[in-house]
């Protein structure tokens, strides 16, 4: 479980960041890419903690799960900001 739980991480990482990078002015996409993220960082934590590791990835599973903890919030942030510019007389 552990192995396979982080390739599934790994490759919608990938495909997060990818499409997430093409798509920085879709408001409603980014929002639901940073909730499915949110749901991926529980589900990568509670699969670390939760689970006997293996040797060799259980550090780099660590450290998608942090990652994915900054890209959510890039998501968030690109997803809920003011999309409206103010404008100066």
């Amino acid at each position: 479980m552990f192995t396979t739980m982080f390739w599934i991480l790994m490759v919608w990482f990938i495909i997060n960041v990818i499409w997430m990078w093409f798509a920085t002015d879709n408001q409603n996409l980014q929002k639901t890419f940073a909730w499915i993220n949110v749901i991926a960082v529980i589900v990568g934590f509670w699969v670390y903690f939760g689970t006997v590791k293996v040797s060799g990835i259980d550090t780099w599973f660590n450290i998608l799960n942090y990652v994915n903890i900054v890209l959510a919030i890039v998501q968030f942030y690109f997803g809920y900001r003011n999309s409206h510019t103010m404008k100066h007389s």
